[in-house]
C-alpha cells in the first residue's frame, strides 16, 4: 500500500521555497494572491447576500394571524404593513377586515406567492406586496405594524419604529419581544406569545398651566411608553398617583393633602401641547375644567 501524501495548506505553499523564488519577486506568486482575495471577498459578499434571504420562513399559523389582528383591533380605516410578510397571509387577513396595506419581503420567491394568494383571495386590489430591505423602507404611512421576526431584528428595528412612527400607531409581533420595551398588552395563544404595542408621544420635561385657580408645573421623565410625573402647586410638590401614557393619551391623577383635593388630569399630546379635561374632586365638590398646558422649554 502506497503511503498517503501530507494535505500541505495553501498559505504554507505559497510561502513555501517551491513557490518563491531565491529574490522574493514572483508574478506568478502575486497574480495568485490577488485571485485568492478576490475570490474570499466575492465569497464574503455571496455569503452576506445569502444571509439574508436565507432567514428561515415559518409561516404564522392562521388562527395566530387572526389573533394578532384582533390585538390590534383592524378594522376598516387601517393601514397595516407587515415586516417579512412571506405569502402574504397577515395582510390579506387585513384586508379581509377591511384594511388597505401592503407586506414587505426582501425574498422574490414570497413576494410572487403573496401576489398569487392576494389574487385568489380576491383583495388584490387592496393590497400589495414589495421586494424591500425592512431596513430600508418606509412605514411612516401605516396605522398598523405586524412582525414575525427575531428578537434581535426587533431590537435593531426598535429606534426606527419608535422615531418614524406617528404616536398612536399599533404594532404586533408574533413570538418575538422588544427587549426592554415593554409592551402595552401581552397575550399567550396557542402556545404562542404575542406582543401588543403603542407607540407613544414624546412627553417633554416640564409644563406649565392653571387649574382650579393654582398653578401647575409637571415634571415629566420618559422611557418608552412609561412616564414618571411630579407635580408642583406653585413651589410645593402634591403627591401623583398614577400617570399613564398610550399613545398619544395622557392620564395623571393627582392628590393635594393639604387641601383634600384629587385632580384627574387626561389628555392628548400634539407635539408641544397637551389638551383635554381636568377634574376636580375637592371634598363634596365635583367639576370639571378644560385643560390645556404647553411644554416650557427653558
Amino acid at each position: 500500500m502506497k503511503p498517503r501524501k501530507k494535505s500541505v495548506p495553501v498559505a504554507k505553499y505559497l510561502l513555501s521555497p517551491n513557490f518563491i523564488d531565491s529574490s522574493g519577486n514572483n508574478p506568478q506568486f502575486m497574480l495568485k494572491i490577488a485571485s485568492l482575495l478576490t475570490g474570499i471577498v466575492l465569497l464574503l459578499v455571496f455569503q452576506s447576500q445569502a444571509q439574508d434571504l436565507d432567514v428561515p420562513y415559518v409561516p404564522t399559523p392562521s388562527d395566530v394571524v387572526e389573533r394578532m389582528l384582533d390585538l390590534a383591533d383592524v378594522g376598516t380605516g387601517d393601514y397595516v404593513i407587515d415586516l417579512g410578510s412571506g405569502d402574504g397571509r397577515i395582510v390579506i387577513a387585513a384586508a379581509k377586515r377591511g384594511a388597505v396595506g401592503h407586506g414587505i419581503d426582501l425574498n422574490p420567491e414570497r413576494i410572487l406567492e403573496a401576489r398569487e394568494n392576494a389574487e385568489s383571495e380576491g383583495v388584490s386590489d387592496r393590497i400589495m406586496f414589495l421586494q424591500e430591505d425592512i431596513f430600508e423602507t418606509d412605514f411612516r404611512k401605516a396605522s398598523v405594524v405586524t412582525m414575525y421576526l427575531l428578537t434581535s431584528v426587533n431590537r435593531k428595528l426598535r429606534p426606527t419604529l419608535l422615531e418614524n412612527l406617528r404616536p398612536g400607531t399599533r404594532v404586533v409581533s408574533h413570538s418575538f419581544d422588544m427587549g426592554d420595551w415593554k409592551p402595552d398588552n401581552f397575550q399567550r395563544y396557542a402556545n404562542r406569545n404575542i406582543y401588543f404595542w403603542v407607540i407613544p408621544a414624546k412627553v417633554g420635561e416640564n409644563w406649565k398651566w392653571e387649574t382650579n385657580g393654582e398653578s401647575f408645573t409637571m415634571a415629566a421623565k420618559q422611557e418608552f411608553q412609561e412616564i414618571n410625573v411630579q407635580l408642583y402647586i406653585g413651589n410645593r410638590g402634591i403627591t401623583t398617583e398614577e400617570a399613564s401614557l398610550l399613545g398619544r393619551r395622557i392620564n395623571v391623577i393627582a392628590l393635594d393633602e393639604e387641601n383634600d383635593t384629587r385632580y384627574i388630569f387626561n389628555g392628548r399630546v400634539e407635539n408641544n401641547t397637551i389638551e383635554g379635561t381636568a377634574q376636580i374632586h375637592q371634598g363634596d365638590s365635583h367639576h370639571i375644567e378644560e385643560w390645556s398646558t404647553t411644554l416650557n422649554e427653558q
